[in-house]
């Protein structure tokens, strides 16, 4: 692996470069040895490279990932060490990313480090929130437990989305089939009609006015209208980039009509498991709300998360804060309250992240069988009412003695 560092030579003049080295405290290691203070040494990563195209393209699913936390869990409980589990399930990993952060979690044990640590150098194939979870089952001795119990969550998660872009995939393809219908309608058969009724000098109704006003629009500037469009969607996606965008981003999530409170409904289904699943193994609150923040997927929750977290330092509670968002749902808060008040905080938990995915299962259902026939009749309507401005255009041509 390189490595790229700025330290102080014998001479105490800064110097910078990069070096090739197995693990970090390696690399320092060398340093060391030629007389080197070390200020700063990371990972060099370079602006483009394959290794990093290719990470991006082959990233783990997340069903590799649970198979690989069963299996190291069946590993781990039939007696075999973690350096030796890993090497096992290393040579059956099919995914190269996975294959490759392995096999440096593997030196990393080998040189002393635990599996929650190692694992944490590798945010984006192992979640931060698991590690930390990991690293409270090492220290009581239960990390095969822990293991399954984080293979479990994944695997709700997994199936709740799954849930969710299943009831997404019938509108959007079906508006996709509508789009395509309707322009090949008004760009290549309503300028033909457009055509033949201007030579013959028929007064045509309103509707097919505009919609052949429309098609020989598209005709003129289509390639106009296709850069606009193209320019739109790439500031659109520049911008849903930045810090401020994905936050607004995630907020429409939340608020659009009908699926806003199905997203709602699982990111505090996620919140609320992830809490309790931490707070049961014996972190503090103070510890649990970072990590939750930090693996939380919607940036709107997790800015009502960190609010939460900083008047619960405070010394408000838990509970209390929550009142002021009305992200936070009230039988969420509640539960929460009665939780607090019992000193079973991670039951309740659980209860509330139970009852809000059945809830989002529920919704999601309804969506569906809500979905199907609204898309029918929208493109019925579509449909229609181009064949309406058509006919009618055709019956004014007889009205005038065609």
């Amino acid at each position: 692996m390189v490595y790229q560092y700025v330290a102080y030579n014998e001479n105490k003049e800064i110097v910078k470069g990069k070096l090739t080295a197995a693990t970090e405290e390696a690399a320092t290691e060398l340093l060391d040895y030629v007389g080197y203070q070390v200020v700063n040494l990371k990972k060099y990563i370079p602006f483009f490279s394959t290794d990093k195209l290719a990470a991006s393209l082959s990233r783990p699913k997340p069903s590799e990932i649970i198979l690989f936390y069963r299996e190291l869990a069946l590993l781990l409980e039939s007696g075999i060490n973690i350096t030796t589990a890993l090497e096992l399930l290393q040579e059956q990993m099919s995914n190269r990313v996975l294959q490759k952060s392995l096999s440096e979690v593997i030196i990393d044990l080998r040189s002393g480090n635990q599996l929650s640590a190692s694992l944490g150098k590798h945010p984006s194939v192992f979640s931060p929130v698991y590690c930390r979870l990991m690293s409270v089952g090492e220290q009581g001795g239960g990390l095969e437990t822990v293991l399954q119990q984080i293979a479990d969550y994944m695997e709700k998660d997994v199936v709740a989305m799954k849930n969710v872009k299943g009831a997404l995939t019938y509108p959007i393809i079906t508006a996709l089939v509508t789009i395509v219908v309707v322009a090949v309608l008004v760009i290549f058969v309503l300028p033909s009609f457009g055509d033949l009724y201007s030579s013959l000098g028929v007064e045509l109704p309103a509707m097919a006015r505009i919609l052949i006003d429309l098609a020989n629009m598209a005709q003129s500037y289509g390639l106009y209208l296709l850069l606009a469009v193209v320019i739109i969607a790439v500031s659109v996606y520049a911008y849903i980039r930045t810090p401020a965008g994905k936050y607004k981003k995630d907020k429409l999530i939340l608020s659009l009509p009908l699926l806003g409170k199905v997203n709602l409904l699982g990111e505090l289904a996620r919140c609320c498991r992830s809490m309790s699943l931490l707070f049961h193994a014996g972190l503090p609150l103070t510890e649990v709300m970072p990590l939750v923040i930090q693996g939380c997927g919607n940036r709107a929750i997790a800015g009502a998360l960190q609010d939460v977290h900083l008047d619960m330092i405070r010394g408000e509670g838990l509970s209390a804060p929550m009142t002021k968002n009305k992200l936070f749902l009230p039988m969420m808060v509640q539960m929460v309250r009665v939780g607090e008040e019992t000193g079973n905080l991670d039951t309740t938990l659980i209860a509330v992240a139970r009852a809000y995915e059945s809830e989002a299962e529920d919704k999601i259902r309804s969506l569906i069988a809500l979905i199907q026939p609204a898309m029918t009749l929208i493109i019925g309507i579509v449909i229609a009412a181009i064949a309406l401005s058509l006919t009618s255009a055709m019956y004014s041509l007889y009205g005038e003695g065609f």
